[in-house]
């Protein structure tokens, strides 16, 4: 499998095509204007496509911007949608090519430390935390930080608005995408993982589409080993590309600051 971080502009009409309906086929409730908004509201995505047909079998969406909190000046990496195909799920090409493209964007373009938000709807999203990362939250077996709360909040309320319940830590879209009934639900194995019970604790309306909340620093003493190995990984975007101006994204240099889209 091929895998590349490209910038939404420079997505292809079929790139668009195939991503909506990699979308439709796994979550109900994806309407067509909503897609084309949320991907218009991105800076970055990830495509993932079968080496010898060029199919897509998965993409993630990103939007990397810097922000101030409590003083101190921050980069964020929200994640969008998400979706692999099952028949990928064995791979870790998805896993590889996300740690190492947010590693080089990191490198390229953060405003101090990097944290990533993510909302999760399922637990397989929810479980790529514990795999990759040492600390995260909020998790089973440790209380959120005051700072990491009161930073979760800021973000979510910031990025979801009253969509944002602060009170249980998850958001609830007007119109949201839930998986299909293939995919629906954890099976009753999987709640033997704390991870994953957690997970169904926090957020019982998973299967109506609510979203938990969540947030790590993405920094190289955070990896766990795992996380380790995909992030030396080579970056699938391309080391010398340009940016125009008017993107706002400049490389981090001596001399210049990263000035990418500030929220």
């Amino acid at each position: 499998m091929k895998s590349r971080l490209v910038h939404t502009e420079d997505l292809s009409p079929e790139d668009k095509e195939a991503m909506y309906s990699l979308l439709s086929i796994y979550f109900e409730g994806v309407k067509r204007d909503v897609f084309e908004t949320d991907l218009s509201q991105k800076n970055w995505v990830i495509l993932l496509k079968d080496e010898k047909t060029n199919r897509l079998q998965g993409f993630s969406t990103l939007l990397m911007y810097n922000t101030e909190f409590q003083g101190e000046k921050l980069s964020v990496v929200y994640s969008g949608d998400t979706i692999m195909d099952p028949s990928g799920w064995s791979s870790s090409a998805l896993s590889r090519c996300w740690i190492s493209s947010v590693n080089q964007l990191r490198r390229d373009y953060a405003q101090g430390r990097l944290y990533w938000l993510l909302i999760s709807g399922g637990y397989r999203t929810y479980r790529f935390l514990p795999i990759f990362w040492r600390e995260f939250y909020p998790r089973y077996d440790a209380v959120t930080p005051i700072y990491i709360s009161s930073l979760i909040e800021f973000l979510a309320g910031d990025r979801f608005g009253e969509y944002y319940d602060t009170k249980a830590g998850v958001v609830r879209f007007p119109h949201p995408h839930v998986l299909r009934d293939c995919l629906r639900g954890i099976p009753q194995e999987r709640l033997q993982d704390p991870h994953i019970r957690f997970f169904e604790e926090c957020n019982p309306g998973h299967l109506q589409g609510a979203e938990l909340v969540c947030l790590t620093e993405i920094c190289e003493e955070n990896l766990t080993d795992a996380g380790k190995r995909m992030w030396f990984a080579n970056s699938p975007m391309k080391q010398q590309q340009q940016f125009p101006a008017e993107w706002g994204l400049e490389k981090n240099t001596p001399q210049a600051k990263p000035a990418i889209a500030t929220f």
